[in-house]
C-alpha cells in the first residue's frame, strides 16, 4: 500500500531527516571524519527504514514532488543572485580549465558505460542511461531522455532504469566526494582543520565581505523582514522566468532544464538591478534563503528513495554502475585535482566533481561545505562548480549525448 503526504507532511518529514543527519554527523566519528553531508547521513536513515516498511509490510510513501522540485529551483536561483559578473570574471581561466576537464569527464562516463553495455551484451544504449544521461544529468535529464530512448530508439524501461540509475549516483555522489577530497588533502596536507572546528557554526553575525558564503552553511547571518520579504520576491521572479521560458523554448534547439534557467534568471535579474538600477542586493538574505532550500531539497530527494528498486536493478546495470562509480573516482583524483592546480582549491574541487559527476549540484555543493566546514574556505570551489555543475555541462552533457546516440541508435 502506497501512502500520499502532501506538502505538509513532506516538509516536516525533511526536517525530522535533516535533525537526524546533523545528530548523527554530531555523534559519530566516521561521519565526522570522512565528511559526509548532513542530508545524506539522515537521508540515507530514511531511506532504510522505508525499506524495511516495504519489505515486511508492504507499506511505501510518497512525498510531495512539486515541494522538492521548488527547493531546487530556489537553490539555483539563489546561486544565480549571488553572482555579479565581478565574480563570473573572477573565475576566468579556473573556470575554463575546470570545464574543459568535466567535458572530457562526460566522454569518458559514456564510453564507459556504452563499453562495458556492449561486452555484456546488452543494447549500447544502456550505457548511455548509466552514464552522462543519468549520473552527470540527474533526475530531470533521466526523466527527459528516459521516455525519447523508449519511443525513438526502442530501449525498454529506459525511464525506470534512468530513475533508479540516476538515485544510485545520488547517494554515492554524496557519499565520496568527502572521503576523497580529505585524502588529497591530508596526503598532501594542504590545510589542517580549524583550530576551533564550531568557528563557522557560532552565533557571531557573518561579515559580508563578497565572499562566496555557502561555504559556511551554519553561520549566522543578520536579516531584517524587509529584506526577507524583498528576497522572496527576487526568487519568486527567478522561478516565474524558468517556468515561463521552459514552456517557450520546449521542443527547441534552446530546450533546456527548468534549473539552468532558473539560475540564468537569478544572474540577469541581479545585474541588471545592480548595474543598470543600482538596487542594492541582499546577500545574507539570498544566503539563508538558498542554504536552507539546499538542505530541503536534498533531504527530500532522499526520502523519496526507493532502495528495493535499486535491490531489483539487473546485475549487468549494477555492474556498469558500480564500474562508474570507480572511474568518476580515480577521475577526481588524477585528473580533476591535477588539472586544477593540486592545491586546496583543486582537492574541494574533487569533491564537487563527485557530487554533480555522479549526482546532482545541490550533491556537489554539500560536499564542499562538509570540506570547508572541516578545513576552511575555498572561495574558487564555490564560485566555479555551480556555474559549471548548474549550467555549462548540461549544454555539453546534451551535445555529447546527441552526438552519441547518432552513433550508436
Amino acid at each position: 500500500m502506497e501512502y500520499t503526504f502532501n506538502a505538509y507532511y513532506t516538509l516536516i518529514a525533511a526536517v525530522v531527516v535533516l535533525m537526524l543527519g546533523r545528530a548523527l554527523v554530531q555523534k559519530i566519528n566516521f561521519l565526522q571524519r570522512y565528511n559526509i553531508p548532513e542530508p545524506v547521513a539522515g537521508g540515507l536513515v530514511a531511506a532504510i527504514v522505508a525499506f524495511m516498511c516495504y519489505h515486511f509490510f508492504g507499506a511505501s510513501g510518497k512525498f510531495s514532488s512539486e515541494l522538492q522540485t521548488s527547493f531546487m529551483l530556489i537553490f539555483f536561483a539563489s546561486i544565480g543572485l549571488s553572482a555579479n559578473f565581478k565574480k563570473l570574471m573572477e573565475g576566468g581561466k579556473g573556470l575554463i580549465i575546470f570545464l574543459v576537464g568535466i567535458s572530457l569527464f562526460i566522454v569518458v562516463q559514456n564510453m564507459v558505460g556504452i563499453g562495458l553495455a556492449t561486452a555484456l551484451d546488452l543494447n549500447p544504449l544502456i550505457g548511455l542511461v548509466a552514464g552522462s544521461i543519468t549520473l552527470t544529468g540527474g533526475h530531470g535529464t533521466a526523466a527527459a531522455w528516459g521516455s525519447t530512448l523508449e519511443t525513438r530508439y526502442g530501449v525498454d524501461g529506459a525511464t525506470t532504469l534512468g530513475m533508479a540509475s540516476a538515485t544510485f549516483g545520488l547517494v554515492i555522489g554524496g557519499l565520496m566526494g568527502g572521503p576523497i577530497a580529505r585524502m588529497l588533502i591530508e596526503r598532501k596536507r594542504l590545510a589542517t582543520p580549524i583550530a576551533n572546528n564550531n568557528a563557522n557554526n557560532s552565533d557571531q553575525p557573518f561579515e559580508d565581505d563578497g565572499s562566496a558564503a555557502f561555504e559556511y552553511r551554519n553561520k549566522t547571518r543578520l536579516i531584517t523582514a524587509d529584506n526577507a520579504i524583498t528576497t522572496l520576491g527576487l526568487f519568486a521572479a527567478c522561478l516565474a522566468f524558468a517556468h515561463l521560458m521552459t514552456g517557450l523554448v520546449k521542443g527547441t534547439p534552446f530546450e533546456l532544464p527548468t534549473f539552468v534557467w532558473a539560475l540564468f534568471g537569478g544572474v540577469v535579474l541581479r545585474n541588471v538591478l545592480e548595474g543598470i538600477f543600482k538596487v542594492s542586493m541582499f546577500d545574507r538574505a539570498i544566503d539563508v534563503f538558498g542554504n536552507a532550500s539546499l538542505s530541503l531539497f536534498l533531504a527530500m530527494a532522499l526520502l523519496s528513495l526507493k532502495l528495493w528498486q535499486l535491490a531489483g536493478l539487473a546485475g549487468p546495470l549494477m555492474i556498469i554502475l558500480a564500474v562508474q562509480t570507480v572511474v568518476m573516482g580515480l577521475f577526481a583524483v588524477f585528473v580533476t585535482f591535477k588539472i586544477m592546480g593540486s592545491n586546496y582549491d583543486a582537492a574541494v574541487l574533487s569533491a564537487g566533481h563527485c557530487g554533480f559527476g555522479m549526482g546532482a549540484t545541490p550533491t556537489a555543493v554539500a560536499n564542499m561545505q562538509s570540506i570547508t566546514n572541516t578545513y576552511g574556505a575555498s572561495h574558487k570551489a564555490f564560485l566555479i562548480v555551480p556555474l559549471v555543475g548548474a549550467f555549462f555541462v548540461d549544454l555539453v552533457n546534451v551535445v555529447v549525448i546527441q552526438t552519441l546516440l547518432k552513433i550508436f541508435g
